[in-house]
């Protein structure tokens, strides 16, 4: 049966609740002294929203069929990432049959790379290649990960991201990672307190619980190394982004440094094949963590996990609920799986995309069966405002 073609392609952003999920209260662990690339100066160091991670906001793209079907994704690009996919975009997609998901991916990158290649413009083509997955999911009636070739494992097992490993332990997560508090401007008491930190965590949740540390690119190399030595023996399992992503040189140099056994994991603010084939070739990292939002859709992320898988590295996606979710369940490279602990205290399993996404699985005793529905499952809340800023009919 031939499918429909796209009718038309709708770029939203969310307004009031739930318009950043960056944005976070204060007093929120996710936004409360964490170590960042600006934590150099002292005025945005006790949170992430003062020097603006929560200015860009959400941009939903819905795709609709002739039929009337909608799919749709999400990203972090906002009204930027509506007009980049109202008035450029949108172009590549109407009038196609969603399942040519290869070749619209194709010329959308390939249309953008005199301004795009990483970042705003690479979370755009993201957010419209899933939904059009979104779509052909609910046009053929299957879950995206039926899409994908099918689940290789009946569930997922999960660690947990938040500020306490210790309850994680309780729900029954395989391991916890916490967010770095303290950078390379604070000095040796700031290391030291990194290092008290996880001392206190181990101690609470015994030696066979991985306890991880996030530095989301804060740190310099000297730093990180002493970091990883000084908490090796407090049974550190990896460190994630310790350096800013285009520091392949550097990756490459911290992974030879860092103690036996330990694992050396970044890719979160990575984009595209060719970003990881740089971290795969410079021998950057044991585990890559490409976010499905930003790196380039599913139909991008397809070809990182072949390329990770052919030099024997795993892929253990950034967050992304559902989005993740459908991909990890189909690769072997792909043991386990990311959840993001949006609860304030980190004390409840609660979605992550809450309130915009409906329907959304969490994981119970630290694992989930990913539902059959359609495409990726989730529907959008009718409650959150959606505005549409840009159309694009006049322009194409």
């Amino acid at each position: 049966m031939a499918l429909p073609k796209v009718r038309q392609v709708r770029a939203r952003v969310v307004r009031g609740a739930g318009a950043d999920y960056h944005d976070q209260d204060r007093g929120h662990w996710i936004d409360d002294h964490i170590a960042t690339p600006m934590s150099k100066y002292p005025e945005y160091r006790d949170s992430r929203r003062s020097f603006g991670l929560n200015v860009l906001g959400t941009l939903v793209v819905e795709v609709e069929a002739d039929d009337g079907t909608v799919g749709f994704g999400v990203t972090t690009a906002g009204e930027p990432g509506a007009f980049i996919v109202e008035r450029h975009l949108a172009r590549f997609v109407e009038g196609a049959v969603p399942s040519d998901v290869e070749r619209i991916w194709d010329q959308m990158f390939h249309a953008s790379l005199f301004y795009g290649r990483k970042g705003l413009v690479l979370n755009a083509i993201s957010a419209v290649d899933l939904a059009l997955w979104d779509l052909l999911g609910k046009l053929r009636d299957e879950p995206v990960y039926a899409l994908l070739g099918g689940q290789v494992r009946d569930e997922l097992t999960f660690y947990a991201t938040g500020a306490r490993p210790d309850l994680a332990k309780d729900m029954g997560f395989i391991g916890g990672k916490m967010p770095l508090q303290h950078g390379p401007a604070e000095g040796e008491r700031g290391l030291a307190a990194g290092v008290a930190r996880l001392a206190e965590m181990r101690e609470r949740v015994g030696d066979d619980f991985w306890l991880m540390y996030d530095a989301w690119m804060s740190l310099d190399l000297d730093y990180a190394v002493r970091l990883t030595h000084a908490a090796h023996e407090h049974g550190l399992k990896w460190i994630e982004e310790a350096l800013p992503p285009d520091d392949y040189w550097g990756y490459a140099e911290l992974r030879r440094a860092v103690p036996p056994g330990m694992l050396v994991t970044t890719g979160e603010h990575e984009a595209t094949r060719w970003g990881f084939r740089m971290l795969l070739e410079m021998g950057c990292a044991d585990i890559l963590q490409p976010d499905v939002n930003w790196c380039g859709g599913i139909t991008e992320l397809i070809k990182i996990s072949a390329l990770a898988d052919a030099h024997g590295a795993l892929v253990v996606p950034h967050g992304s609920s559902v989005y993740s979710y459908h991909f990890v369940s189909t690769r072997h490279n792909s043991p386990f799986a990311e959840f993001l602990m949006m609860h304030p205290q980190a004390s409840e399993v609660v979605p992550m995309f809450t309130p915009l996404l409906l329907d959304e699985p969490v994981p119970v005793g630290g694992r989930l069966r990913l539902p059959e529905r359609p495409g990726f499952g989730v529907r959008l809340n009718p409650e959150c405002r959606l505005e549409r800023p840009y159309t694009h009919e006049e322009t194409t």
